[in-house]
């Protein structure tokens, strides 16, 4: 009876100290992301969605090239919409009609 309780003690022990890592990684981890988006921010590195108004990192975002400006979308939704939007005659995101 004592080997049962001195084994679940043991499996608990170790249970406890495998788990303490993996919640001590994954806060660390989440702490790194945020201090790279900081580090994002404050280097200038966001852009604005110029369909949805959103904000973000230029490395993270999707393109169209239109000549040559460079049009960058958070989702490829955004992007599709605008797409659409500029085939059926609309205006392009600084309000200058397209030729």
């Amino acid at each position: 009876m004592i080997r049962w309780i001195v084994l679940a003690l043991a499996i608990y022990l170790l249970y406890r100290l495998f788990a303490n890592d993996f919640l001590k990684k994954r806060k660390k981890d989440e702490q790194e992301a945020s201090t790279n988006m900081k580090k994002k921010i404050e280097a200038g590195e966001m852009v604005k969605d110029p369909e949805c108004g959103a904000y973000v990192p230029v490395d993270d975002s999707v393109t169209v090239r239109d000549g040559d400006k460079v049009y960058h979308f958070c989702s490829y939704d955004c992007r599709s919409k605008y797409l659409k939007r500029i085939a059926e005659g609309g205006d392009s995101p600084a309000g200058q009609p397209r030729q």
